[in-house]
C-alpha cells in the first residue's frame, strides 16, 4: 500500500511514520520537502504532490496550531486548515483513495460539562476552531472514503509540551497559578497514531466505517490536577523541585487573543464501538511520558 504522509515532524505526525510503517511504503513530506510539496501555504503544490504520488492512503497531519496568532492571520489559518485540505481531499476522490485528516474539540463552544457527541452542534469559540471545522466540512464533501478524528489536549515526548513546561517552571519558582475550570483528557500522539493505523486497516476492509469520529484518551483531567500529577511523579522519581505552592485559579486569569473553551470532553463511544478499541485512562500516557522524560536529560 501507497500511503503519502503531510506533517510529518509534528508530534503526531511524528509517531505516524512509526505506527503506519508496517501497512506500506510512507512518502512523508513536510513544510521544508524538497522531492514534494508539503507546504499547506501552496493548495496547488500539495494538490500536485497527491497526483505524484498517487497514495492509497493519505493521512494528513498538518496544520496552523498556533491558536492565538490565527486571531490576526484568518486568511493564512484558513489556507493551512481549509483551502489546502480542500485541494487533496478533492484529488484523494479523483484517486479513489482513503483520506485521514485531524481536527479539534474547538470546533465546539465549550459550554457545559458533557463529552461532546459527534453528532452535537458546532459553534466554535475562535479563529482557529472556525478553519479546522471548515477543514472538516472539505473532507466530507469532497471526499468519500474519510476517516476524520477530532481531538484534544495533544502532547508527545518529543517536543516541547505542558509536562516539560511546568517542570522547568517548578525548578525555577516556588508557586505557580495554574488554571482549574478548563476540562479535557490529555491524549499522547503515540496513542493517536497507534489508533489511526488500527482504524485505517478496519477501514480497508469495511468502507462503510468512512466518517467522523471523537478520538482522545479516556478520562477527565484540569490543567491544574494535570499539573499537581507532573509534580507528584517528578518527586518519587527524586527529581528535584523548588515549587511549594500549586494555586488552583480561573481561565480568565490568563487573558488570550482566542477564547479557550472550558469543555473539551469528548465523548469516544462511537469510535471505540467502531474500531473495537478500549481507549486507556489519560494518566496512563502521562505517566509512561514522564517516566521517558526522567530516565533521559531532556529536562
Amino acid at each position: 500500500m501507497n500511503i503519502l504522509l503531510f506533517g510529518k515532524t509534528g508530534q503526531v505526525g511524528w509517531e505516524l511514520q512509526r505506527a503506519l510503517a508496517p501497512l506500506g511504503t510512507i512518502t512523508a513530506v513536510d513544510v521544508q520537502s524538497e522531492d514534494y510539496c508539503g507546504n499547506f501555504s501552496d493548495p496547488e503544490g500539495v494538490a500536485e504532490t497527491v497526483r505524484r504520488v498517487r497514495p492509497d492512503v493519505i493521512v494528513n497531519a498538518a496544520a496552523h496550531t498556533a491558536v492565538d496568532k490565527a486571531e490576526n492571520e484568518r486568511e493564512f489559518a484558513e489556507l493551512l486548515n481549509a483551502t489546502s485540505v480542500a485541494a487533496i481531499a478533492k484529488e484523494a476522490q479523483a484517486l479513489g483513495a482513503w483520506l485521514v485528516h485531524y481536527s479539534t474539540d474547538y470546533v465546539f463552544p465549550g459550554t457545559g460539562d458533557t463529552p461532546w457527541k459527534e453528532t452535537d452542534a458546532t459553534a466554535p469559540l475562535n479563529v482557529y476552531g472556525e478553519t479546522k471545522l471548515a477543514g472538516e466540512k472539505a473532507v466530507s464533501e469532497h471526499c468519500e472514503k474519510h476517516l476524520i478524528f477530532r481531538t484534544s489536549w495533544v502532547y508527545a515526548g518529543k517536543g516541547n509540551n505542558f509536562a516539560k513546561t511546568m517542570l522547568r517552571l517548578a525548578k525555577e519558582r516556588p508557586e505557580l497559578s495554574v488554571i482549574n475550570d478548563q476540562f479535557g483528557a490529555p491524549t499522547g500522539a503515540e496513542l493517536l497514531a497507534d489508533c489511526t493505523a488500527h482504524a485505517l486497516r478496519v477501514a480497508l476492509h469495511n468502507p462503510e466505517v468512512a466518517g467522523l469520529y471523537h478520538l482522545v484518551a479516556s478520562g477527565t483531567t484540569t490543567w491544574y490536577d494535570y499539573a499537581a500529577l507532573v509534580f507528584n511523579e517528578a518527586k518519587e522519581a527524586g527529581i528535584p523541585l523548588a515549587i511549594e505552592t500549586l494555586k488552583a485559579v480561573p481561565t480568565t486569569a490568563y487573558p488570550t487573543p482566542a477564547r479557550r473553551p472550558l469543555n473539551s470532553r469528548l465523548n469516544t463511544e462511537k469510535f471505540q464501538h467502531t474500531f473495537n478499541l478500549v481507549l486507556p485512562a489519560w494518566d496512563n500516557g502521562v505517566k509512561r511520558m514522564l517516566n521517558e522524560l526522567f530516565t533521559t536529560t531532556t529536562i
